[in-house]
C-alpha cells in the first residue's frame, strides 16, 4: 500500500466525500422529478420553497434576498419570479417602507403545488441528511 504523503485527504475521507455527492445528486434528481409532476419546473420549486421557507419566518422574500440566497444574479431572480406569477404561484405586493421594493408570497396554487412537492420529498431529505451525518463520521 503506497504511503499518504502530509495534507493528502485519507481514503476513508474521499469515499464519504463520494458518497456524499452520489446522495446530493440523487436528491436533486428526485426534487426534479417531484416538483415537474407536481407541474413545478425545478426552478421554480426552489423559489418557492425559499420563500416558504424565509429567513425572517414570513413566508415572503425580496427578490434581493432571494438573488443572495440562490446565488443569481438579481435580474436573474426577478425573471424567475415574472415566469412564476405569470403561472399563477407567486404575487408580489409593495412595501409599506419602501416603494422599491416588492415582497413575494405564495398565491393559493403556489402554496397547493409546494405542499405536494414538499411532502413528496419527505424520503429525499431524510436520505440527504444520513449522507451528510456520514460526510463527517
Amino acid at each position: 500500500m503506497a504511503r499518504r504523503r502530509t495534507g493528502e485527504p485519507s481514503l476513508e475521507d474521499v469515499q464519504r466525500a463520494a458518497s456524499f455527492r452520489v446522495a446530493l445528486r440523487a436528491f436533486q434528481r428526485g426534487t426534479e422529478r417531484v416538483a415537474r409532476s407536481a407541474g413545478l419546473t425545478p426552478q421554480w420549486y426552489l423559489l418557492l420553497l425559499l420563500v416558504k421557507g424565509s429567513e425572517q419566518g414570513s413566508e415572503r422574500a425580496s427578490v434581493g434576498e432571494l438573488a443572495r440566497r440562490m446565488h443569481l444574479a438579481q435580474s436573474s431572480v426577478t425573471e424567475l419570479v415574472n415566469r412564476a406569477e405569470r403561472a399563477g404561484l407567486v404575487r408580489r405586493t409593495a412595501s409599506n417602507l419602501d416603494g422599491r421594493v416588492a415582497h413575494i408570497a405564495l398565491t393559493a396554487k403556489g402554496e397547493e403545488r409546494f405542499a405536494a412537492s414538499f411532502r413528496a420529498l419527505a424520503e429525499e431529505r431524510r436520505a440527504l441528511r444520513s449522507a451528510v451525518v456520514e460526510l463527517d463520521a
